[in-house]
């Protein structure tokens, strides 16, 4: 993950989200991708139920609300990549960023690209779509929520901890903000050869695609496999660093 974000939002932005609104506003925009990550959000409602009847509320959705005029937000959760070729995604794109407090990569779709990287035009439904972008190519995002598609329970946990303010749960999210290039490669590169692996094998769990397998207790990855959505080095547990903390506990 080495394309960073020219801006990322602070601490305090998050905060000032969660101390202005007690049940917040919260939108959700689908552009290019399976919908996955929406039926991951509203197909889930045992788990769910208590956020999304009692802590929130709902403002807006193509498939949740009756609206067709976009509302202010306090946060909006953004499924899928942005196609360069589609006018309208491109302008919806940026009227969230206007019109939502928090912007959420909602999936690897919007935060990767994941597989909408591969595409090269010619479906029936739009021939002439050939070029997807992760969303954060166009516009600040604040948080990424990953996974193809993300769970229930991460859904769940990162709103109310927007609610309650806490940053240690957020900042990982934070950090994955704008970071737009993502490979099963990750796992060598930054991991496996910087001797941080434990060999759990948790990235091999976590790959939807089967793409990632354990070999002598480290991970390998079968690029015909790989759709780049990242989920393997970010469900890793040695790959996300904080090096300052580690410093400040260890006195260095």
């Amino acid at each position: 993950m080495e394309a960073k974000p020219d801006k990322k939002a602070s601490k305090e932005e998050v905060e000032k989200v969660a101390e202005e609104k007690a049940k917040p506003r919260i939108g959700y925009i689908h552009l290019s991708g399976c919908t996955g990550d929406g039926m991951s959000l509203t197909e889930n409602y045992d788990i769910l139920a208590p956020l999304l009847t009692d802590m929130v509320d709902i403002v807006y959705g193509q498939t949740l609300v009756d609206l067709w005029e976009m509302p202010e937000m306090d946060i909006a959760l953004v499924e899928g990549s942005v196609c360069l070729q589609d006018e309208h995604s491109l302008h919806e794109l940026k009227e969230v960023r206007e019109k939502a407090g928090l912007v959420v990569a909602f999936g690897s779709c919007a935060a990767t690209g994941c597989f909408t990287r591969y595409s090269r035009g010619g479906q029936q439904a739009q021939p002439n779509h050939e070029s997807f972008v992760p969303i954060a190519d166009l516009v600040k995002v604040d948080l990424a929520i990953p996974g193809c598609p993300p769970s229930p329970e991460i859904i769940a946990k990162t709103v109310v901890a927007v609610i309650n303010g806490d940053m240690d749960y957020l900042q990982p999210m934070m950090d994955l903000a704008g970071y737009t290039e993502a490979c099963g490669c990750d796992l060598q590169l930054k991991v496996v050869n910087q001797a941080l692996c434990i060999g759990c094998g948790t990235c091999a769990m976590a790959c939807q695609t089967r793409a990632v397998s354990m070999t002598n207790g480290r991970p390998e990855v079968n690029s015909d496999r790989c759709i780049k959505c990242g989920v393997c080095y970010v469900q890793c547990p040695r790959s996300w660093w904080p090096a300052e903390r580690i410093n400040k506990d260890l006195g260095l």
